[in-house]
C-alpha cells in the first residue's frame, strides 16, 4: 500500500471515524435524554395525580368510617315500619347524608343498601332485592367485612359525575345484621385534575373500567373496548412501549391502593414517543448532515496534502537511487522550508561528506601495508617478552624439591601451596565454580599466610557437606579472607583467628560468612566502609568488587553484609540462592 493511501486510511481510522462515533453517541444520548426527561415529567405527573386522587378518596373513606358508627342511620335501616308514613317521617328527621354532601363536594351521593322490606327507596336508603344481592359489588362487600372496595357499576342513581363508588359492609349491632354502604365519588374533580396534564391520563377501577380521564369519550368503558386494546388490562405496574392507534407510544401504569381497601385503582398515562423526540430527531438529522459534510471535506483535504507530500518524497527517492549507484555528484533539489526540505539539504551535505570520506579512505589505504608491517614486528616483540606459565610452575617445583631434600619441609610445603594457588588463579576463566574449589583457593591463601605469621594466625573452615557442590562465581570468598587477614589480624600484635563457614538457610539459600577476632572497627569507620560499597572509588577494591559482582549476579539484596565492633573483630557475610 502506498504511503499516501496509508496516511489517508490512518486519518479516517484515527480521526474521522472517532469523530463520527462521538457524533452518533452524542446524538443518541441527546435523544435518550429527551425521552428520559419526558418520562421523569410523566412520573412526577403520575405522582401528583396519585396524591390528589388519594386526597379525594380519603374524604369518602373518612365518611364511610363515620357512617359505620352512626346510630341514627342504623336505627332507620333496622326499624321495621308499619306503614309508609312512618318511613317518610323517619327520612324527614334524618339529614346526615345531606349535611355530608353539602360540606364535602368530593362526594356526589351516599347510599345504604339493607335487607328491610319496609323501607322505601328514596335514593339514599335502598331495600335489597334478589337482583342487588347477586351483583358482584354487593357480594364483594359482604365477603370483605370492614374493608373497602372501589368499583364502577351501572345503577339508576349513576350520573356522569359519579363514575366511582366506595363500597363497604356495615354491621348493625342491635339486629346482628349487615348493610352495604355505597359512596359515589365526584369524578368531575378527578376529570378536571386530569385535564391539566399534557399526556393522556386515565384512572381505572379493579375491573378495568375507566372512571376518570382527560379524554371524556373513554369514561365508563372497560379498557378492552378502548383504543388501548384488551392487552393493557393485563399489564402490571411499570413502563411499556406499545402501539396505540398505530403510533408508537410509551405507556406507564401505576397502582393506587387507598387505606383500608381490598381493591386498587390503576393510573394509566400514555404519550407518543415521536412527539417527544421530534425535536431531538431534527437536531440529530442536522448533526448527521454536518458530520457528513465535515467528513467529505476533511478526507478531500488530507488526500490533497498527502499527495503533495508523497510527490516530494518520490523525488527524494529517485535522487537517493542515483546516489546508491555511485553517483556522488548528484544534488537533490527539493524546495520548501519544512522537514522534507531540511532533510533534502542534510542529504546533500551527507553526500558531500561521503565523497570527502571516500577520498580520505583512498589515502588511508596507502598506509595500510606499512601499518601491517609494523604491527607484525610488535607482535614478535610481545611474544618474545612473554614468560611461559609452565616455566614458572617448573621453577617453583624445583625450589620445593631443593627445600624438601634439604629438610626444609615447611618451606617446601609453602612453595607447593603457592604454586597451587597460582595455578588455580591462572586457571580461572570466569565460569561458575563449585564451592569446594572456591574454598580450596582460600585454604591455600590461609596456609601461605599462616606460614608467614606462624602462631599469630589460625583459621577454621566450617563447611556443610551438603553445599560443597553449589555453583557460584569464582573469587568471591578469597578477597573476603584476604581482607580479614590484612585489615583485621596483621594490625593486631597478638594476631588472631579467621573462620570461614558455609551453610544452608531455611529459605533455600547458601550463606557464606568470613569472620575474625581482630582489631575491628569503630561505628564511624563501619558506616564509612558500608557507604563506600556503593561508590566506584572505594578504598577497599576487593570488597567493592565482590559486592558489585554479587548484586549484578543475584540482585540488589545479595550484596555484602558487614558487622564489626572495635577490638572484637569483623564479620562479613552474603547469601545467594542455592539454585543460582
Amino acid at each position: 500500500m502506498k504511503l499516501r493511501n496509508k496516511m489517508v486510511l490512518s486519518y479516517i481510522l484515527f480521526f474521522v471515524l472517532p469523530v463520527m462515533i462521538v457524533g452518533f453517541f452524542i446524538v443518541r444520548e441527546y435523544r435518550q435524554s429527551a425521552l428520559d426527561k419526558a418520562i421523569e415529567q410523566t412520573e412526577n405527573a403520575v405522582e401528583r395525580v396519585k396524591n390528589r386522587t388519594s386526597e379525594t378518596l380519603d374524604v369518602a373513606i373518612n365518611l364511610s368510617s363515620r357512617l359505620s358508627l352512626d346510630t341514627a342511620m342504623e336505627q332507620i335501616a333496622t326499624t321495621h315500619y308499619r306503614n309508609a308514613g312512618e318511613v317518610v317521617d323517619a327520612y324527614r328527621d334524618y339529614n346526615t347524608f345531606k349535611t355530608y354532601l353539602e360540606f364535602n363536594p368530593e362526594i356526589s351521593q351516599i347510599k345504604l343498601f339493607v335487607e328491610n322490606d319496609t323501607l322505601l327507596n328514596n335514593w339514599e336508603f335502598f331495600p335489597i332485592g334478589p337482583e342487588t344481592e347477586n351483583t358482584f359489588w354487593y357480594k364483594a362487600a359482604m365477603s370483605h367485612v370492614g374493608l373497602i372496595g372501589w368499583y364502577y357499576f351501572p345503577n339508576e342513581t349513576r350520573t356522569p359525575d359519579s363514575m366511582l363508588s366506595l363500597v363497604r359492609s356495615v354491621y348493625f349491632q342491635e339486629t346482628k345484621s349487615f348493610g352495604v354502604l355505597a359512596i359515589d365519588v365526584n369524578t368531575d374533580d378527578l376529570n378536571s385534575m386530569l385535564r391539566q396534564e399534557n399526556s393522556e391520563t386515565l384512572i381505572t377501577d379493579a375491573r378495568g373500567y375507566v372512571v376518570a380521564s382527560n379524554r371524556p369519550n373513554l369514561i365508563g368503558k372497560p379498557l378492552s373496548e378502548t383504543k388501548l386494546g384488551p392487552e393493557i388490562g393485563e399489564k402490571k405496574p411499570g413502563e411499556y412501549e406499545m402501539s396505540i392507534d398505530g403510533v408508537k407510544s410509551k405507556v406507564m401504569i401505576d397502582r393506587l391502593t387507598p387505606d383500608k381497601s381490598y381493591t386498587s385503582l390503576n393510573i394509566v398515562t400514555i404519550f407518543p414517543i415521536g412527539g417527544i423526540v421530534k425535536e431531538a430527531n431534527r437536531i440529530s438529522e442536522l448533526g448527521m448532515r454536518i458530520i457528513a459534510v465535515f467528513v467529505v471535506l476533511s478526507v478531500l483535504l488530507i488526500y490533497l496534502i498527502c499527495t503533495m507530500l508523497t510527490n516530494r518524497l518520490l523525488k527524494f527517492s529517485r535522487q537517493i537511487s542515483k546516489v546508491s549507484t555511485g553517483n556522488f555528484n548528484a544534488e537533490l533539489a527539493v524546495d520548501g522550508k519544512d522537514e522534507i526540505g531540511q532533510i533534502a539539504r542534510q542529504f546533500n551535505q551527507m553526500v558531500a561528506n561521503i565523497k570527502e570520506l571516500m577520498d580520505e579512505v583512498t589515502l588511508s589505504h596507502q598506509h595500510a601495508s606499512e601499518l601491517e608491517r609494523r604491527q607484525s614486528e610488535i607482535k614478535l616483540k610481545m611474544l618474545a617478552s612473554q614468560i611461559n606459565p609452565h616455566f614458572l610452575y617448573n621453577a617453583l617445583e624445583s625450589i620445593r624439591m631443593k627445600a624438601h631434600i634439604s629438610g626444609e619441609k615447611e618451606i617446601s610445603q609453602a612453595v607447593k601451596t603457592l604454586g597451587k594457588l597460582l595455578r588455580k588463579n591462572l586457571e580461572m576463566t570466569g565460569q561458575a565454580v563449585s564451592l569446594k574449589d572456591e574454598l580450596e583457593i582460600s585454604r591455600c591463601y590461609l596456609d601461605i599466610q599462616k606460614f608467614r605469621h606462624e602462631d599469630r594466625l589460625d583459621y577454621e573452615l566450617d563447611i556443610d557437606p551438603a553445599v560443597e557442590h553449589v555453583k557460584l562465581p569464582p573469587l568471591l570468598i578469597q578477597p573476603l579472607v584476604e581482607n580479614s587477614v590484612i585489615h583485621g589480624l596483621e594490625r593486631s600484635f597478638e594476631g588472631g583467628k579467621v573462620k570461614v563457614s558455609a551453610r544452608k538457610t531455611e529459605g533455600e539459600q547458601l550463606e557464606i560468612c568470613v569472620e575474625d577476632n581482630g582489631v575491628g572497627m569503630t561505628p564511624e569507620k563501619l558506616d564509612s566502609v558500608r557507604q563506600s560499597l556503593g561508590e566506584q572509588d572505594a578504598e577497599r577494591i576487593g570488597l567493592l568488587n565482590v559486592h558489585q559482582r554479587l548484586q549484578l549476579t543475584y540482585g540488589p539484596a545479595a550484596g555484602l553484609r558487614i558487622d564489626s565492633e572495635k577490638h572484637k573483630g569483623t564479620r562479613i557475610s552474603f547469601r545467594i540462592p542455592l539454585e543460582g
